[in-house]
């Protein structure tokens, strides 16, 4: 592939910049991963991209280069959706909640395969909170298979599945920036071709919204899709985001997007550690806090769109009881 010719196509600003098309976009997204690219070009596309924001053909383009070297993994579950989760970004100002999701669906049968970093730069990542409840990440491919079987949830690094996306993934450090890697790992799905998972893809802008709606709207699997909060893919539980499904191209909106503040935000410790979070999350599962309806919500919405549920109001009672039930009961 030309790489000065693509980036004179994609770097010429906001008005002079063009789109690749689907296949364009593949070729090069698979030579990225493939470490192809020597490094000046590579920031240089990775910055282009940025600055000119993805083309539905080029999302398209990249997540085909990315699912044809992307590992994969069985459903534990037949029937039921594993429900995927990227984990890449931590929290710093509220609590980390994704785990407390993680283990509601553990609960109730649903098997979780979270994916992402082991390091947050900083912030609160959900590896740390796992860590406290003994949940560790899996070493390998096999090791996460046996976990999800045994106990129905494992936790991966990137660099297991994909090693190719976790080296543009490494970028930002470099960088200074995201890039359309992280775009890229909200969509994977370690279980396409074993009948799919359901994938939760959080946005931070709502203008990217409209971006994946397109993609999602264009594209086979299932989804659920909302505004995540501090770019992890939990609800917030000061105010519950819109939360949509996509099932094979089928957009529904689960739960509109509440309005003001919320009631139910938890009175976790201050600062929200890792420790003081997963000692709030276990209080919670133990029935000694309430778990915000927020995040109900959104557990409700993963055990309808995962299968495990046939309607939204079967997913909703489901979800209210057994969030409410104590973990010992």
């Amino acid at each position: 592939m030309n790489l000065s010719a693509c980036l004179k196509q994609i770097g010429r600003g906001e008005r002079g910049a063009r789109d690749l098309g689907t296949d364009e976009a593949a070729t090069l997204f698979g030579a990225m991963l493939d470490g192809g690219v020597p490094d000046l070009e590579l920031g240089a596309i990775l910055l282009a991209l940025r600055l000119k924001t993805e083309s539905l053909s080029e999302l398209l383009g990249f997540h085909a280069a990315l699912g044809a070297r992307l590992a994969q993994l069985r459903a534990p579950v037949p029937g039921i959706r594993t429900v995927v989760i990227p984990s890449y970004n931590g929290a710093r100002r509220q609590p980390n909640l994704m785990p407390l999701l993680v283990l509601l669906l553990r609960r109730i049968g649903v098997p979780v395969l979270v994916h992402g970093v082991l390091e947050s730069d900083g912030r609160v990542a959900a590896a740390y909170v796992f860590r406290e409840f003994g949940l560790f990440p899996c070493a390998s491919l096999r090791h996460a298979q046996e976990a999800l079987q045994r106990d129905g949830m494992a936790f991966v690094p990137i660099g297991a599945l994909a090693p190719g996306l976790s080296n543009l993934l490494a970028l930002r450090s470099r960088l200074g920036l995201r890039s359309c890697a992280h775009t890229m790992a909200k969509l994977i799905d370690p279980f396409s071709a074993d009948g799919g998972g359901l994938r939760m893809i959080s946005v931070t802008h709502p203008a990217y919204a409209d971006k994946l709606r397109e993609f999602l709207s264009q594209s086979d699997g299932a989804a659920l899709l909302m505004r995540g909060t501090e770019g992890e893919a939990y609800a917030n539980p000061r105010r519950r985001p819109q939360i949509e499904a996509f099932v094979d191209g089928a957009a529904e909106v689960l739960f509109p997007a509440e309005q003001g503040t919320g009631r139910s935000a938890p009175a976790a410790a201050e600062p929200a550690d890792a420790r003081a979070t997963a000692a709030w999350i276990r209080a919670a599962l133990d029935g000694d806090q309430p778990i915000p309806a927020a995040i109900i919500s959104q557990l409700a919405g993963c055990l309808y769109a995962c299968g495990y549920c046939s309607s939204l109001s079967e997913a909703k009672a489901v979800a209210t009881v057994r969030s409410r039930q104590p973990l010992a009961a």
